[in-house]
């Protein structure tokens, strides 16, 4: 056998007269190869991203000609990671069941976190050889949340109680210091800030736990909880004074262009010798993202927490199916509590060469069976989308042109989030580099098809902090104007469950409520006139609504029927109609 366009890079760099083969023509390789996840693609995949012999097909056929005349090396797998079966021989049997210290408050509040700290045993590895959860009942109504291990021989257990009134719980654990457990709690009410966890409302929209209407506006920086206490102090300070309410995430540190700064602390434990041990989680590192989620929170911003991302220079893309597995059981065991969390498989999933399809789908299956409290999951895509019809995904998390989003909606008939439409900003590749009115026209045009944005920016600067990855400052021109999409958006109707689609014409896009209320969006097109046709019997109040100059202009009396709205004839306009309330 020799190698080929379908060999594993991480293979054929593994043998010496083949690596020189794929040095010759992929000079660059060392420097881009940053990533883990390219040593898990074929050579083919790798070239079709990789700078010049991308759009050079004589020298991708050199390359494929020359590796075919190399011997392929045979290569011994690693031996697969395994995790112990947690026995109930992990203490001794003269230890007395449920001896181990509990600390808990006496009162919770509706959809806060509610924590059972339990001082147990440190021996061992306690992260895979112990397993712990709760049974919290109230009445019929009962929920299993799992607990983790804290460090120092400091277990704990987090719920979401969703209901005043008392509560019971008891524990189970092959520790037989944390086993059978019990106690009791009250939970309180509801303050005015909390309105619950998220969830799919009328198939295409969202609205809390209470029933109050959620609007995604989102917007991006995926590592900014790794840059330090400085940077993101001033992150979460200009989120609170932005207008977003919904933030993508990663869980992991990010190696990227601008990205190659190192993260103040790791998610595992590591030596010198021996590196990350990826069976043991360092709590610290999760203390700190959990803190920030928390504060988060505390500014009504949503958390979407990416769990993977290929992005990657220190294996945490590909940790195997065992790690992985203990890693996954571990967050959504720390955070599930957490109101404002959502879960997002990864970032750019087909990018992530060394997963399958089912671990995909065992990863949701296992978030599923460790999150009582049911929050959304969704999963991004680079190019391929994602197969959403499958029942655990809540919604669709899309890359792509807005064009698509009715498309999407008709197709899985969820909601909609383009969570990458581009960016505002001035890097060197097109999609960071757009002119904030572009941005501004794409999240429109998400908007009016009944979908939701998600926000971005990359602007160069001499310290390298871009919003996008490492969070700081907004700089850009269309957060201003997002703010007064927002506007338009939380004066809809308040019955409404927010924006669909409307029948539109062939050079306008439509939406609204059927028979209430319409936006008709023009985007780049500057017309002086636009003819309208709505029921009759209906009367209509007419905004002329400009998206960048951030202007509301109702025309005087009401109209109904055929009728013709004069305009200013300049790009980035949009007329609203909304039907005159009676009584």
């Amino acid at each position: 056998m020799t190698y080929g366009p379908s060999s594993i890079l991480g293979d054929v760099l593994r043998n010496k007269q083949a690596a020189d083969v794929v040095h010759k023509y992929l000079p660059g390789l060392p420097d881009e190869l940053t990533r883990v996840q390219f040593m898990h693609g074929t050579v083919e995949q790798v070239t079709g991203l990789m700078t010049g012999i991308r759009t050079d097909p004589a020298a991708r056929a050199a390359l494929y000609a020359e590796l075919a005349t190399v011997e392929e090396t045979p290569d011994e797998p690693a031996a697969p990671i395994e995790l112990p079966v947690p026995s109930h021989d992990y203490e001794a049997a003269d230890v007395p069941t449920g001896s181990a210290a509990l600390l808990k408050p006496t009162q919770a509040l509706r959809w806060r976190p509610f924590e059972l700290e339990l001082h147990g045993p440190a021996h061992g590895n306690p992260f895979t050889e112990v397993v712990l959860s709760a049974e919290f009942r109230r009445g019929e109504r009962t929920y299993v949340a799992h607990g983790f291990y804290d460090g120092d021989g400091v277990y704990r257990i987090r719920f979401m109680p969703d209901a005043e009134g008392s509560w019971t719980f008891r524990t189970s654990s092959n520790a037989r210091s944390l086993d059978q457990i019990d106690g009791e709690f009250s939970c309180g009410p509801v303050t005015a800030a909390d309105h619950g966890p998220i969830r799919v409302h009328g198939t295409y929209h969202f609205r809390h736990a209470d029933g109050l209407r959620y609007l995604p506006v989102g917007t991006t920086a995926y590592a900014w909880t790794h840059q330090g206490d400085e940077l993101e102090e001033l992150t979460l300070r200009t989120l609170a004074g932005s207008p977003f309410n919904k933030i993508r995430m990663c869980v992991f540190p990010k190696s990227f262009v601008h990205n190659t700064n190192e993260p103040p602390r790791y998610p595992f434990e590591r030596s010198d010798d021996d590196g990350f041990d990826v069976l043991r989680p360092d709590p610290a590192y999760f203390r700190h993202l959990e803190r920030r989620i928390a504060q988060l929170g505390a500014l009504g911003i949503q958390a979407d927490v990416i769990l993977f991302h290929p992005y990657d220079r220190w294996g945490f893309s590909d940790l195997g199916t065992a790690a992985d597995d203990l890693y996954l059981r571990y967050v959504v065991s720390r955070l599930a509590a957490y109101p404002n969390v959502w879960w997002s498989l990864a970032n750019e999933y087909d990018l992530l060469w060394a997963k399958e399809t089912a671990d995909w789908h065992r990863y949701a299956a296992l978030i599923r069976e460790h999150d009582p409290h049911d929050h959304l999951i969704s999963i991004h895509n680079w190019v391929e989308l994602w197969d959403n019809e499958a029942p655990w995904a809540t919604h669709t998390s899309f890359q792509g042109p807005p064009a698509r989003t009715a498309e999407l909606r008709d197709r899985w008939h969820k909601p909609v989030l383009v969570d990458e439409c581009g960016y505002e900003g001035d890097i060197e590749w097109g999609w960071g580099n757009l002119p904030p009115q572009e941005l501004v026209r794409r999240c429109w045009e998400t908007v009016v098809q009944g979908g939701y944005v998600t926000h971005g920016e990359c602007f160069l600067d001499d310290d390298d902090v871009l919003w996008w990855s490492k969070g700081g400052s907004l700089k850009g021109r269309s957060t201003a104007r997002i703010r007064f999409l927002r506007s338009i958006l939380d004066d809809l109707p308040s019955d409404a469950p927010g924006i669909d689609p409307l029948p539109s014409d062939f050079d306008v896009l439509v939406g609204g409520i059927e028979g209430r209320y319409q936006l008709i969006y023009f985007g780049n097109h500057r017309p002086r006139r636009r003819t309208i046709s709505v029921h009759p019997g209906t009367a209509y109040h007419v905004d002329i609504i400009d998206t960048w100059n951030m202007t509301i202009t109702e025309l005087p009396g009401t109209y109904q029927g055929e009728f013709s709205v004069e305009l200013p004839g300049r790009p980035d306009l949009a007329i609203r109609l909304r039907a005159v309330q009676h009584g």
